[in-house]
């Protein structure tokens, strides 16, 4: 009776979980890892995500790194957007920063809500 009732809640939760990915168009592919928007974050962004995590992150495979490193993402990210320096070689500008942290806020988003241990 028990393994029932455990059942419906993981079909429950696997359908939000899957219901949330496809709000905000997440896909994740075995080779190729997180692609948000029609962009495969390790091999369009991870240079843009080494270079604001300070070098602690490589790629977007880690959600929890990502999870608690996203402050000092955002932090970095606006402190470039107000300055209106932006790092040439990475190709920044205001718009695709924007699109980089809301990429990074969706990540963070579903790692909280479907991945973080409770």
């Amino acid at each position: 009776m028990f393994a029932k009732i455990a059942d419906l809640f993981k079909g429950k939760e696997a359908k939000a979980e899957l219901e949330f990915l496809e709000k905000n168009h997440i896909q994740l592919d075995n080779e190729l890892g997180f692609i948000v928007d029609g962009i495969v974050l390790n091999k369009e962004l991870a240079e843009r995500l080494e270079y604001f995590s300070n070098r602690k992150l490589k790629n977007f495979d880690d959600l929890k790194e990502l999870f608690y490193k996203a402050i000092l993402i955002n932090e970095k990210v606006d402190l470039e957007i107000a300055s209106g320096r932006y790092v040439a070689r990475l190709g920044n500008t205001e718009e695709n920063l924007n699109q980089f942290k809301q990429i990074v806020q969706k990540l963070c988003d579903y790692y909280k809500e479907f991945k973080r241990e409770r």
